[in-house]
């Protein structure tokens, strides 16, 4: 039996700030400052959405020599697909609040 869960608070907060731009690929300190989620929390949730097929990962070469090659991540075509099923969820739990 395969279990579907709710995505975490947190995960809705990274879904929501990698769709402002679905297309571009964000570094994990941008997402960072973004979300206000620490690295602590963000870097297992974006390994957790790769492994699931929610995000891909790539290495980038530094911009300036003498820097460190860096992890950029963006959504995939399912990881699009929940953040538009979250703001569909958000939107009807938003009409059936009471006032």
């Amino acid at each position: 039996m395969i279990r579907h869960r709710q995505p975490s608070r947190q995960m809705c907060a990274l879904l929501a700030a990698m769709m402002a731009d679905a297309a571009t690929w964000r570094h994990g300190y941008d997402l960072m400052k973004d979300t206000g989620l620490s690295s602590g929390t963000l870097y297992p949730l974006l390994m957790r959405m790769t492994e699931k097929g929610l995000v891909e990962s790539e290495w980038r070469d530094p911009a300036q020599p003498g820097r460190p090659a860096r992890h950029v991540y963006r959504l995939t075509a399912a990881g699009i697909a929940l953040a538009r099923s979250q703001d569909d969820g958000d939107a009807a739990r938003a009409a059936w609040a009471p006032a």
